[in-house]
């Protein structure tokens, strides 16, 4: 084997391995920066100190008062309650028995728990995001989460539009027999 030696008669020198594992990390660890020092940046600031003016979060799951009260879902706003409408209540009615009833009795427990007098427990629109957003609900809010530990089984979700969940509300505000004969 024939070395070759440099023009100035030193032997060559081995090649000098760089190792790809800390190319690698480096260029792992530049988006990460600028991802960072991106997200310091974005923030607007209200004249109250919070982040973009939102409502405070809470110790309790990083929800807000709102949150924990009226529940997390599409229902932004409280849905009027006025007499019962009973054309309304019969169409909610029809939705229950086709989605709920599965698993949910007005007076009773069953799968799920008695709907009865809900709303003397939450609010309409806690209701509502229950219908409507039922698994982000039982992953993020405490009183879900606690219904979830008791009946072992997480609400389906049933797709419903916000029309038919406040139609299944308006059935759930109506007075219902089981109920009825059970406090007799």
């Amino acid at each position: 084997m024939i070395q070759q030696t440099q023009s100035d008669g030193r032997e060559p020198c081995a090649p000098v391995r760089r190792s790809t594992q800390g190319a690698a990390a480096r260029l792992l660890l530049i988006p990460l920066l600028a991802a960072l020092l991106f997200s310091q940046g974005c923030g607007d600031k209200s004249p109250d100190g919070t982040a973009g003016g939102a409502v405070a979060s809470t110790a309790e799951g990083g929800l807000s008062a709102d949150e924990l009260e009226n529940g997390i879902g599409p229902a932004k706003t409280a849905p009027e309650l006025g007499p019962l409408n009973a054309e309304l209540a019969a169409s909610g009615q029809q939705i229950f028995d086709m989605k709920c009833l599965s698993c949910h009795r007005m007076g009773e427990r069953f799968i799920g728990p008695d709907l009865n007098q809900i709303l003397t427990r939450r609010t309409p629109r806690y209701v509502m995001n229950m219908i409507l957003n039922p698994t982000e609900m039982v992953q993020r809010h405490p009183e879900a989460k606690k219904l979830l530990a008791e009946y072992l089984a997480p609400m389906a979700q049933q797709n419903l539009t916000q029309d038919e969940a406040r139609a299944v509300l308006e059935y759930i505000r109506s007075p219902h027999e089981a109920a009825q004969a059970k406090a007799n």
